[in-house]
C-alpha cells in the first residue's frame, strides 16, 4: 500500500486530490490548519475506501509546524510515496495596498513551505528509488498579476529544476499549473466569478485527475484543460509588456473591477 501526503487537503484542489488518491488506493496523510475539518474528511475517506488516513494539523506559515510536515515526509519508517503540495491562498488587495504580514504569510505558505517539503520528500524518495512530487502552481506563474504570480513562478521553476536533478532516480516531479478553478480560494480572496467567461473555469476534480495522469506519464509541467493549455502557450510566446498588461486586466476582472 502506498501513502500520499496532501497539504491544504480540506478544500478546493487539495480536497479533490485527497478524494482521488483515496479512490485510487492510497493511504493518506492529510495536512491543513483546521483539525475539525481534517477529522471530518478523514472519517469520510476511511468510511468510503477503508484506507488508513492520518491527520496532521499544521499551519505552513509557521516554520516549526512546517518542520513537523517535513519530518513526516522524511521518516524512513513511514514512507510517503506521493507528495501533493497544494496549500495556498490569494490576496484580497493589490500588493502595495495589502498588509505586509499577510504577504509574508503567503510567501511562507506558497514558497518556503514548498521548498522545505519538496527537499524533505525528494531526499527520502531518492534514497528509496521511487516517489512522486506534485507541486500545485498556476498559469498565473507565467503572468504578472501580483505577488501570487511571483510565488507560483517560483514553484514552477523549482519543480522543473528538481525534476532535472532527479532524472533516472525513480522520483518524478510535476508542476501542476491550472487556470481559474471553482474552489473556496476565490471566495476567501473575495474574487468574483462573474468577471470571467464561464468557459475558462475548471472543475477541481478534473484538475486533480489530469494532474495525476500527467504525473504518472512523467510530465514535468501539467496544464489541465485544453483552454488553459492553449492560453499558457500563448502567454509564454507573447512579449512581456503585453503579458504584464493582460495580467493586470485579468486580475481586475476576477476581482470584479471595471
Amino acid at each position: 500500500m502506498t501513502t500520499a501526503l496532501v497539504t491544504g487537503a480540506t478544500a478546493g484542489i487539495g480536497l479533490a486530490f485527497a478524494r482521488r488518491l483515496a479512490r485510487d488506493g492510497h493511504d493518506l496523510v492529510l495536512v491543513a490548519r483546521d483539525r475539525a475539518r481534517l477529522e471530518r474528511l478523514a472519517a469520510e475517506l476511511r468510511a468510503a475506501h477503508g484506507h488508513a488516513v492520518e491527520v496532521l494539523v499544521a499551519d505552513l506559515a509557521d516554520r516549526r509546524q512546517t518542520q513537523d510536515v517535513c519530518d513526516r515526509l522524511a521518516d524512513p519508517a513511514r514512507p510517503v510515496d506521493v507528495l501533493v503540495n497544494n496549500a495556498g491562498f490569494g490576496q484580497e488587495r493589490p500588493f502595495v495596498d495589502n498588509d505586509v504580514a499577510r504577504e509574508e504569510a503567503a510567501l511562507d505558505v506558497m514558497v518556503r513551505a514548498v521548498l522545505l517539503t519538496s527537499h524533505a520528500a525528494a531526499g527520502a524518495m531518492r534514497a528509496r528509488g521511487r516517489g512522486c512530487i506534485l507541486n500545485v502552481s498556476s498559469v498565473a506563474g507565467w503572468m504578472a498579476s501580483g505577488s501570487y504570480s511571483a510565488h507560483k513562478s517560483f514553484v514552477t521553476v523549482l519543480s522543473e529544476a528538481l525534476a532535472g536533478q532527479l532524472r533516472d532516480t525513480g522520483v518524478t516531479v510535476t508542476a501542476v499549473c491550472p487556470g481559474l478553478t471553482r474552489t473556496e480560494f476565490h471566495d476567501r480572496a473575495r474574487m468574483r466569478r462573474p468577471g470571467v467567461p464561464a468557459g475558462l473555469w475548471l472543475d477541481a476534480d478534473d484538475v486533480a485527475a489530469q494532474a495525476l495522469a500527467d504525473a504518472a506519464a512523467g510530465r514535468v509541467v501539467s496544464v489541465p484543460g485544453p483552454q488553459w493549455t492553449a492560453l499558457s502557450l500563448l502567454v509564454r510566446a507573447l512579449p512581456r509588456p503585453v503579458v504584464r498588461g493582460a495580467g493586470a486586466r485579468l486580475l481586475d476582472r476576477v476581482r470584479g473591477r471595471r
